[in-house]
């Protein structure tokens, strides 16, 4: 990504929106076209107005006026009809780009590694797609275009009157430089200010995202006055970062409007002495001249305001293409295709850390049986939990191997990989959307059917059923309509319908009441029959049928066994856990 800072214009930048720009190739050089006739139709009126006035007005030929007043109505109606046309297709070319940046952005996020997500503000993101989108999308809807037809305009203009009178026109000239000095000074103020504004934004709008998700946290541990007076000083940088703004734009048209109507003045003084004295200044001519000055200054002072709006697009392309640049992906090269799995799983001397220099995983081995139920056991930092992240690969191993039915899972592709895996974690997220769309999000092959048919199965159909409108309850931003062991039972209920090859349980049980972890149970028993699970609990009591029970503690594998044969060892890690729990369950 190239350093756009103190550029007017990123050519690189530019380059690559332009590759989004190519599917609509015609619409962008028709626009340029259109630039063109406006230019062109803005000078002529001007013009025609000379010659109605000096060859009509001065010798009374009344049908010669009618003729010139009829030309310069036609060409207002074309100038009309064609700034329609491009003030339209110019906004329509933005958006169409835009959806397009923004669809591969989405794409690009979507295959970003776990590891992104830990060191990133959401709220930036979402600045990121949404309203920088926008910012990219005026470039050509009230940027760049513009720019170009003012300049076009300008060009036209001025070429125009030299060729009409060049000593009216050096008078402009004259004030041309002050005015152009004085925008350049104005664009390097305004890029810095925008760039300011856009940090703030950012700032301002992670700030609010994390705080009306985690508002509960700030209500319990009554953080309203203290969070309040955060967002105040957010609040204040942000708007800072806009006043500046507004006072280089309060500063600088003023000027440009005064540097207009002082050139105005002098051409009516020249031009007006000069009348009838030479034959280079008619009055059809000091009133062209009069037309043309505010053509002339008017798109300049334009310039610099599409310039803001160019510059805030410029600023907000390169944080987007930032994101786009970002290589945080899960080596996604495998050519195999996991279809059904035995269910036989073996960690290899995993090693792993989320931080550098910090192992999580240690060189950890163990072996999984196909359609064995094993539980993964320890105090809360042990490492349970990263291990079903490495097992998805959400994460990249540092060193040694991990293997599903004797083949290490980078073998295969990832969405074939993950088909098979079916996670039910201790935090459920659910959309704002249906019971429905939770439990299939939206998967072709699972049917209503097959839904309903999985959840009289495991027992919550009734409970479901209860619900107004049923599957068809809209539970709400993050199911906030729902109790967590409803919310933790529709998270179950979306990995069986997977049929699985292998079924994780991660603290799955922890926040629900017995009613619910009953009805958990009695699934667990059915869908881990002949199928291969692996069970994550704080809870002991919910491990003792498994197959294998192991132990962890700190990143390291203490002890391996089923329930009865860690019990029976004396000072034994598990067995110390075991009598803990038991302990504080007879008190409680």
């Amino acid at each position: 990504m190239s350093n756009s800072k103190d550029k007017f214009f990123d050519y690189n930048l530019f380059k690559r929106l332009f590759e989004f720009i190519k599917p609509y190739k015609f619409v962008f050089f028709g626009l340029i076209i259109s630039v063109v006739l406006l230019a062109v139709l803005s000078a002529a009126v001007p013009k025609l107005t000379e010659l109605a006035i000096d060859d009509s007005m001065t010798n009374k030929d009344k049908e010669g006026f009618v003729f010139y007043v009829t030309l310069m109505f036609g060409t207002l109606i074309f100038q009309t009809i064609f700034q329609l046309l491009f003030m339209y297709y110019a906004s329509w070319l933005g958006q169409s780009l835009v959806k397009d940046v923004r669809v591969n952005l989405f794409n690009h996020l979507l295959s970003f590694k776990m590891k992104y997500y830990d060191q990133s503000s959401v709220g930036v993101l979402i600045t990121r797609s949404v309203a920088d989108m926008e910012r990219i999308a005026d470039i050509f809807g009230q940027g760049l275009f513009m720019i170009f037809r003012d300049l076009l305009t300008m060009a036209v203009v001025f070429g125009v009157m030299l060729y009409t009178n060049v000593k009216l026109s050096l008078i402009v000239v004259l004030m041309l430089p002050i005015l152009i000095y004085a925008t350049r000074i104005f664009q390097k103020y305004m890029k810095k200010a925008f760039e300011e504004v856009r940090s703030e934004v950012s700032n301002l709008n992670s700030f609010v995202q994390e705080r009306l998700t985690g508002m509960k946290i700030l209500q319990v541990f009554t953080r309203e006055s203290i969070e309040f007076e955060k967002f105040k000083t957010i609040n204040e940088r942000h708007k800072k970062g806009w006043l500046k703004t507004v006072w280089y734009n309060s500063f600088f048209f003023p000027i440009a409007e005064l540097f207009g109507s002082v050139t105005i003045g002098l051409v009516a003084w020249y031009g007006g002495l000069n009348i009838g004295v030479t034959s280079s200044v008619s009055q059809g001519v000091l009133v062209s001249f009069i037309m043309f000055i505010p053509m002339l200054f008017r798109p300049l002072r334009q310039i610099a305001d599409k310039f803001n709006t160019l510059q805030m697009g410029m600023v907000a392309a390169n944080r987007v293409f930032k994101v786009l640049d970002t290589t945080s992906h899960i080596d996604d090269s495998g050519t195999q295709l996991a279809e059904a799995f035995k269910g036989n799983i073996r960690f290899d001397k995993v090693r792993f850390s989320y931080v550098e220099e910090e192992e999580v995983l240690k060189g950890i081995s163990f072996n999984v049986n196909a359609g064995e139920t094993i539980a993964i056991v320890g105090a809360t930092g042990a490492g349970k939990s990263t291990i079903i992240n490495l097992l998805n690969r959400f994460y990249e191993i540092k060193d040694g191997n991990i293997l599903v039915d004797d083949v290490n899972i980078k073998a295969f592709t990832l969405q074939s990989l993950r088909n098979q895996i079916a996670v039910v974690l201790q935090d459920v997220f659910l959309f704002a959307d249906t019971i429905m769309s939770n439990i299939t999000l939206d998967h072709p092959e699972v049917s209503e059917a097959d839904v309903i048919s999985a959840a009289k199965e495991i027992g919550v159909h009734e409970f479901i059923s209860s619900l107004p409108n049923g599957y068809q309850y809209n539970v709400k931003e993050r199911g906030v309509m729902l109790s967590s062991g409803q919310r933790q039972l529709i998270s179950f209920l979306r990995a069986y319908v997977t049929n699985p090859s292998i079924l994780v349980l991660d603290e799955a049980t922890s926040s629900v009441d017995s009613h619910s972890e009953q009805l958990i149970q009695d699934a667990t028993d059915k869908i881990t029959k002949g199928r291969t699970s692996i069970v994550i609990a704080h809870r002991l009591a919910t491990v003792k049928k498994a197959d294998k029970i192991i132990v962890m503690d700190a990143g390291e594998i203490v002890e391996q066994g089923t329930h009865d044969e860690l019990l029976k060892k004396e000072n034994g890690y598990y067995k110390n856990l075991y009598e803990v729990q038991f302990l504080q369950e007879k008190v409680a």
